[in-house]
């Protein structure tokens, strides 16, 4: 980019690849009205981990919006608040258990906080099938793992099908994934044959919205067994890795930044005391907005998207033809001066005090959960965790780097701490 300018050009093995970072031209990638800019196929190695709605296209991916939509609508939300909060709780217990009577400890929060966001999507996915929900989060995050070590092989052909340790290792945590949610899957479908069914967690309001599909003509409309298994894998790491993700870098840069925590815990103590958070009070939290929206900004979980075109196709005052794959670099929008200022680069949550949609000189200049019709499903589910998780830890703990910290950001499919998020923790 700094050599070729914001619109650049590359190749990607054999496939032609443009960068773009014109928020206009973003606008109409993202819009994507008429199905013209589609999502690149994820291929048999990125099934492994899933599939599911993030991955469809055209009338597929509208009729699972359609029948996922209904359990990420906010009053169905509101249904998952204590799963939340005893989460929450079983985090801060074990914190105040490693401090003690030291009243302090040094603390690696990124495993913690992978874990807690596991345990959130266990029990809001699954509910009463939490420790077998528990169990598929880590299998889903081992093979993740594995999936990045395989993505440095795809230039050797075929290299998929080779029994090596890892190939095996990823094939048999995808049939014990597949084999432990059908067994969740179907013992749900037939507690709602007998009219005992659980609507609070995602996968009961999932099968209830499936089942009114069809009302009483074909059940073409319904998804299948297989499809509804898929879209777990997906609530899954999709649901869990974000928010991690997002809860880390919060505690790294208000520990860089203790003026702000100290802010954000006043503010949560003014609206929750020592009491658990809310949904009410959750949705006045201006401050603890701000300060997500900013770490947001500054460590996107996901740093680009990828579009590609499936015809011939004109963008910007430019022809281009099939095949061509489009990068939207998140992460570069995300901090360019241009768009938020010679302070880009810096933790400004005061930006986002007049919302999202005044913080940058256009609106497009900010999409960490994507933008247009296809954005994040989950987007409110996230905020709403990682503000009821922070408001916790804030009710609880001061927290401030530890020596030990290194500050590495890398990728492994979202942005992480490559050496971990080594804090010192202090209880209030």
């Amino acid at each position: 980019m700094n050599q070729f300018g914001k619109i650049s050009f590359t190749w990607f093995g054999p496939t032609p690849r443009v960068t773009l970072t014109d928020p206009e031209l973003i606008r109409e990638v993202l819009s994507n009205k008429f199905g013209h800019f589609q999502k690149p196929n994820i291929g048999p190695i990125g099934r492994l981990l899933a599939t599911g709605l993030a991955n469809y296209e055209g009338e597929k991916w509208a009729r699972h919006r359609r029948i996922i939509n209904p359990a990420f609508q906010v009053e169905k939300l509101k249904r998952m608040l204590p799963a939340f909060s005893a989460c929450c709780s079983e985090l801060v217990s074990r914190w105040e258990t490693f401090v003690g009577s030291k009243g302090l400890c040094e603390l690696d929060v990124w495993p913690e906080l992978q874990n807690f966001t596991g345990d959130v999507i266990s029990r809001t996915a699954f509910g009463s099938s939490f420790e077998e929900g528990r169990r598929i989060f880590h299998l889903q995050s081992e093979q993740a793992e594995l999936l990045i070590q395989a993505f440095q092989y795809l230039v050797i052909p075929g290299y998929r099908f080779l029994p090596t340790r890892n190939n095996r290792r990823a094939k048999a945590i995808d049939r014990e994934v597949r084999r432990l949610l059908r067994l969740i899957i179907e013992k749900r479908e037939r507690a709602i044959e007998k009219g005992d069914c659980n609507t609070n967690d995602l996968l009961g309001l999932l099968l209830e919205s499936n089942l009114n599909q069809d009302h009483g003509k074909s059940t073409n409309l319904r998804m299948s067994t297989e499809e509804v298994l898929e879209e777990c894998k997906l609530f899954y790491f999709a649901g869990s890795e974000t928010t991690s993700v997002l809860l880390t870098w919060t505690m790294v840069l208000l520990s860089m930044h203790p003026s702000w925590q100290v802010r954000a815990r006043e503010e949560v103590l003014e609206v929750f005391g020592k009491n658990k958070p809310d949904i009410d009070g959750l949705s006045r939290l201006k401050i603890v907005t701000m300060i997500l929206n900013e770490v947001l900004r500054l460590y996107s979980p996901a740093i680009i998207l990828t579009r590609r075109t499936y015809k011939t196709m004109k963008l910007g005052g430019i022809t281009y033809p099939e095949g061509v794959s489009f990068i939207l670099p998140i992460i570069f929008i995300h901090h360019d001066p241009i768009y938020w200022g010679e302070d880009a680069h810096e933790f400004n949550p005061e930006r986002f005090a007049g919302g999202v949609s005044k913080a940058s000189k256009d609106q497009v200049a900010f999409f960490p959960f994507g933008w247009g019709p296809r954005v994040c499903i989950g987007q409110s589910f996230a905020m709403l965790e990682a503000k009821m998780g922070l408001s916790m830890i804030l009710q609880h703990f001061e927290f401030e780097l530890s020596p030990s910290y290194s500050h590495a950001p890398y990728t492994v499919i979202t942005l992480h701490p490559q050496y971990g998020a080594h804090v010192i923790l202090h209880k209030l």
